[in-house]
């Protein structure tokens, strides 16, 4: 074993929790390319370590090292499913999916849609009638195609929305080229149909961030300086972190991203397990537009996408500030190539404040104590939007996670002059973002206290005997099954959700339990009757819980692309309405931003929040934060 000294972090065995190295990845492809996927023409959507069954990990059993791969046969259109053996080197399944399910599209399908589109005959034609003949400015955005009713098993198609450049360096989302869609078949690697309806002109008004179009940046902003002279407070073996009272595991997945594993909290000196299993499950931006670009945006950023592979690369300074511990993701191309993605995930701590104080004003004496946050988090881009997952961890138990999104608006155009009832027009030139939701849905494995957890829906209510008419009151419903835990968020009722363990009591005879407070709590703004409505069901509600099932593992279904909606996910799991007290249990929280766009949004939107916490109910005795220092000072102090 060797210690990183600059990095704190020790170096040793592989944990069966651990992503899969380069080296695992190669031989896991080496093995499918020497048995069912030996021809040329297949590809790999994903090849991401096969999680060790829980129970395996709970009993300290012994576990096999396994890859789960996707794959896409381009010469037949076909779909598989692979478990790949690393241990004995074999392929154990190998699955073929059903016809008209689609995987996730693969990194290069976004560069090979937009060349294609770029080169072919009846693309440029169609541009040539709109006054559009330089195609190196002409901007083609590869999204997913939906499903809006069509027959299932079609071809796996991209859609393509258009923007154009003023120059090699201007922002093209303010430019538009709208009602102008552009289908790429990925199977037969052609443009089937180019959707050329009434011609808006393209709004010409420049809207830039870049400092060579913004100018001199300001200089009354004096430096803000983050130091820890002793370096962080963090320990890091292998992917396994130790901070004050939590411990956990690092993971990253690309589909999900960042993963984190087996959290737990010390309490007198017993590590006690709070969450199994933390990832981002999925999300959907639906756009509330009728134009007819606009009405069919409805992105599965996580399903469709694979946001995890989008995933940037963090620079220390500009994405993360301090001592900073970095992760690197490690996933692989479309030909199963490994692909790292350096410094995919940041860890670092954060000054929070004061975590408690009182003033004993009759003895004149006060006693403050600090909080702080580990923070981790990665940041994806995804076309337009840049979406920053932050899981923070603070001292006294409580977990948030926030999303953090900014980025480009996604534009349409209008006829100089008109205001869209469905968006906010954002200059004199026909520009307007049209208004839109991102809906997120994080599934939270739960362990409190082990693995058999119950869920309470805890409301304010006012007795009906109240005759100071002041009198108000927390009350506990049992959420028995699953279909009776489908809940949405009520504000006027003050709603929260308890995950108790009724075998783990507290000081005061109550089983222990977390809570998860239902904050950014809203749900779809589209109809149920609505296409994107049928496929994210999910986002119906808020709360959703089931009991734990391996092969249920994303709220919208394994594979969203181009699915009607009607076979996977959290709506058709919960049918089977399972028992839910004193299970293995799994919580599915939905939450997002309704996005009424602002003119302070252009041309580069400022971050804006999206989250949740979930703090302890009752799972101590009572604070634990009592024996925090009250000397910690910053390097500056004086």
């Amino acid at each position: 074993m060797s210690i990183d000294t600059e990095n704190q972090t020790v170096v040793g065995v592989a944990h069966p929790l651990d992503p899969l190295s380069r080296a695992e990845i190669s031989r896991a492809v080496s093995i499918l390319k020497d048995g069912p996927a030996a021809a040329e023409s297949f590809r790999f959507i994903s090849v991401e370590l096969r999680e060790p069954a829980k129970e395996l990990l709970r009993n300290g059993s012994e576990t096999t090292r396994e890859a789960d791969a996707v794959l896409i046969d381009r010469a037949t259109s076909r779909s598989f499913e692979a478990i790949v053996d690393l241990d004995a080197g074999a392929v154990d399944t190998w699955t073929q999916l059903a016809d008209g399910v689609h995987p996730p599209f693969m990194l290069d399908e976004f560069a090979e849609c937009e060349e294609a589109c770029r080169k072919d005959p009846k693309v440029i034609e169609a541009l040539a009638k709109r006054g559009l003949t330089d195609l190196d400015l002409v901007c083609f955005e590869p999204w997913s195609v939906g499903w809006f009713g069509e027959e299932a098993g079609g071809p796996r198609l991209m859609r393509a929305l258009v923007f154009v450049r003023e120059n090699p360096t201007d922002n093209p989302y303010a430019h538009p080229i709208e009602n102008f869609i552009v289908f790429y078949d990925l199977s037969s690697g052609v443009v089937v149909k180019v959707e050329d309806a009434e011609a808006i002109p393209v709004p010409r008004a420049s809207s830039n961030y870049l400092p060579e179009y913004v100018g001199p940046a300001r200089t009354d902003l004096k430096p803000i300086s983050i130091t820890q002279p002793e370096g962080p407070s963090f320990k890091v073996t292998g992917n396994h972190v130790q901070w004050a009272d939590w411990s956990f595991r690092v993971g990253f997945t690309p589909r999900e991203g960042l993963v984190l594993h087996q959290l737990r909290f010390r309490d007198k000196g017993v590590d006690r397990p709070v969450i199994n299993r933390a990832s981002l499950s999925e999300m959907v931006v639906p756009y509330g537009d009728t134009a007819p670009v606009q009405a069919k945006k409805n992105a599965f950023d996580s399903g469709e996408y694979n946001i995890g592979n989008m995933a940037n690369s963090l620079k220390l300074g500009c994405d993360c500030l301090g001592e900073i511990k970095y992760f690197d993701g490690i996933t692989a191309d479309s030909h199963g190539n490994p692909l790292t993605i350096e410094n995919a995930i940041c860890m670092h701590e954060e000054d929070d404040s004061i975590m408690w104080k009182h003033l004993d004003f009759r003895e004149n004496t006060a006693e403050t104590r600090r909080s702080r946050k580990l923070v981790i988090s990665f940041i994806a881009t995804v076309a337009n939007y840049e979406y920053g997952f932050y899981w923070h961890l603070y001292l006294d138990g409580t977990i948030e996670f926030l999303v953090k999104a900014t980025g480009i608006l996604s534009t349409a155009a209008q006829h100089p002059g008109e205001k869209s009832p469905y968006g906010q027009t954002l200059n004199n030139d026909g520009l307007y973002g049209p208004i839109h939701q991102h809906m997120f849905n994080v599934r939270l494995d739960f362990e409190v206290d082990g693995p058999k957890n119950a869920v309470y829906e805890v409301d304010m209510e006012i007795p009906e005997d109240n005759p100071t008419h002041t009198a108000f009151k927390a009350v506990d419903r049992l959420l028995k099954t699953e279909q009776a835990a489908i809940r949405k968020a009520d504000v006027s009722k003050h709603r929260f959700w308890k995950i108790v363990n009724h075998d783990s009591r507290n000081v005061v005879d109550e089983p222990v339990a977390y809570r998860l407070i239902p904050t950014d709590g809203i749900t779809l703004a589209a109809g149920d009757e609505s296409y994107v409505s049928q496929r994210a069901q999910f986002a119906r509600n808020n709360l959703w819980v089931t009991a734990y099932h391996r092969k249920e593992r994303f709220a919208a279904g394994e594979f969203p692309n181009q699915s009607t909606g009607k076979h996977d996910g959290l709506h058709v799991w919960t049918l089977a309405d399972r028992d839910i007290v004193d299970e293995d249990l799994v919580v599915w929280y939905t939450f997002g931003m309704h996005h009424v766009v602002r003119l302070e949004d252009w041309p580069v939107m400022p971050r804006q929040n999206i989250g949740f916490m979930i703090e302890p109910h009752g799972f101590f005795d009572q604070n634990p934060t009592l024996n925090l220092p009250s000397n910690i000072t910053a390097a500056t102090d004086t």
